[in-house]
């Protein structure tokens, strides 16, 4: 046999070695966790997702497997939590016990477990929490100078949408413009034009990463980081995205040091860089330039993308439903009046619009995986024994339809936040943004946002759709880390 005949044999063999190794290696580690799907070498339980759907996949295998269940990322195994009750354990019965954030490699490559949101190091995320929250109080998270500002920049899109002179057009560049201010004014002290280039220009790089990754390409990364760090395909231009977004954060940073007053601060950058310099003398400190900029990147994201892409997605169902957008009418004429400005208190005498938008985003799922979390220490989880460092999903989307909890779980409809006689009533299960000790930070704001930028359109306008009500198709157009609507055209139409 000479070379060029033994070589195909060798790699062949080794390619047999390898999957046996790494065969055995997969059945070593899934020994003591929760069952599930079989995972094959290399590709784990890729087999499993059907056409592409990963979220309705996880929640088929989990009508086999239970409530609890282990699926393959690639080489990678993930606990999935499935169920109200199930998820509620983990987040918040035994928060303390899954605390750490999980692997999002698409993230993970640049935040390197830094940043409030993607820190796997429960002190750095104690200390960096702590003070975020403190400082966006500080600068009128949750108080009536904040709800001021909202009501401004909600004049500002109310003039703007006048301007399209009820054309139809896609809403989606329009309604990212306000939300993209206010976190702009938190975070760097000032807001922009709508037509300014640098705003329009953010938006679209913070659009296009969450879309790539919540589509195939995302998935498909997220199975395989290591193999796919080297192939083309769309997952390239999220890192370009993601470099460009450092890169202007890192120069906005400098900008506020330039002009730094240590005695008044005007913006979260400001506070950050202040704290940085009273702990400049502290070795451990968490308060330094890497985390000032994942921090700021990480809630200027997160504050984008959320509202605006649950906006315009609130829009399209209530175009999809004219019924009830017109009890939604009916009750800001009544309450609120066409002249005067919404207040956030409004929403005490208006069960049926705060029943709504809590309805869209149970219905829409905008994160129907949630964020992972991992184990903080080697834990007994019902009758598994899970090591620490596990990452654990907790499905976010079977609590949001979970019959046991919501009457119409699979359909649009505010009755799911109603009682009998038509009062608003909150319900457990309602955790869009997860619940526990780390939810979302900014989760006031979005609800304040989210009430005073829809009403102030809805009072100043009729919604009128392109197409029949029939044609609207409301599925998602990707669904994986996030559920991104289809685009959809509206004219909007003075009252």
């Amino acid at each position: 046999m000479n070379i060029s005949e033994a070589v195909p044999l060798l790699l062949t063999f080794a390619v047999i070695c390898l999957s046996f190794i790494m065969s055995f290696e997969l059945l070593w580690k899934s020994r003591n966790l929760p069952p599930g799907p079989t995972p094959l070498p290399l590709l784990g339980n890729l087999l499993q997702i059907s056409n592409g759907d990963l979220v309705k996949s996880l929640l088929k295998l989990s009508e086999k497997y239970g409530e609890v269940f282990t699926f393959y990322f690639g080489s990678r195994p993930y606990i999935m939590v499935t169920g109200y009750k199930s998820v509620k354990e983990v987040l918040v019965d035994r928060g303390d016990d899954f605390l750490a954030r999980g692997d999002v490699p698409a993230f993970d490559v640049y935040y390197k477990n830094f940043g409030v949101a993607f820190t796997n190091n429960i002190e750095r995320w104690r200390e960096l929490r702590r003070f975020t929250l403190s400082t966006l109080r500080d600068f009128g998270m949750g108080k009536k100078s904040m709800e001021e500002h909202i009501q401004e920049e909600a004049q500002c899109l109310v003039a703007e949408l006048k301007k399209t002179k009820e054309s139809f057009f896609d809403p989606k560049v329009c309604l990212c413009k306000p939300p993209c201010n206010i976190i702009f004014t938190i975070m760097f002290g000032n807001r922009h034009d709508y037509m300014d280039e640098e705003l329009l220009i953010v938006m679209s790089w913070i659009h296009e990463t969450f879309f790539i990754m919540s589509s195939i390409w995302g998935k498909i990364y997220d199975m395989f980081p290591g193999i796919m760090n080297f192939m083309p395909g769309r997952h390239q231009e999220t890192f370009r995205y993601m470099k460009k977004l450092m890169l202007y954060v890192e120069k906005r940073v400098e900008m506020n040091k330039k002009t730094l007053d240590l005695n008044n601060p005007r913006d979260y950058v400001d506070a950050f860089l202040i704290k940085m310099e009273k702990e400049k003398m502290n070795p451990k400190t968490e308060f330094h330039l890497t985390n000032l900029v994942t921090s700021t990147l990480q809630i200027f994201f997160a504050g984008v993308e959320t509202i605006s892409t649950t906006i315009t997605y609130s829009l399209l169902l209530l175009l999809k439903y004219p019924d009830i957008l017109a009890k939604v009418h009916k009750e800001i004429d009544q309450v609120i009046g066409r002249d005067r400005t919404p207040k956030v208190q409004d929403r005490h005498q208006m069960p049926f619009t705060e029943a709504v938008i809590h309805e869209v985003q149970r219905f829409i799922e905008l994160l129907p995986l949630g964020v992972p979390r991992k184990t903080t220490r080697d834990i007994m989880y019902r009758g598994y024994s899970i090591p620490k460092h596990t990452n654990v999903f907790t499905v976010l989307s079977s609590v949001l339809k979970d019959p046991t909890c919501f009457p119409y779980p699979n359909e649009f409809n505010p009755k799911n936040f109603l009682d009998k006689n038509g009062e608003f009533q909150k319900n457990d299960a309602f955790m869009p943004l997860a619940s526990g000790k780390r939810i979302c930070v900014g989760e006031a704001l979005v609800r304040m946002e989210l009430f005073l930028f829809l009403v102030n359109i809805l009072q100043n306008f009729n919604l009128k759709s392109a197409v029949p009500p029939e044609e609207l198709d409301i599925t998602p157009e990707v669904s994986g880390f996030g559920n991104i609507r289809k685009p959809y055209k509206i004219s909007f139409v003075p009252r």
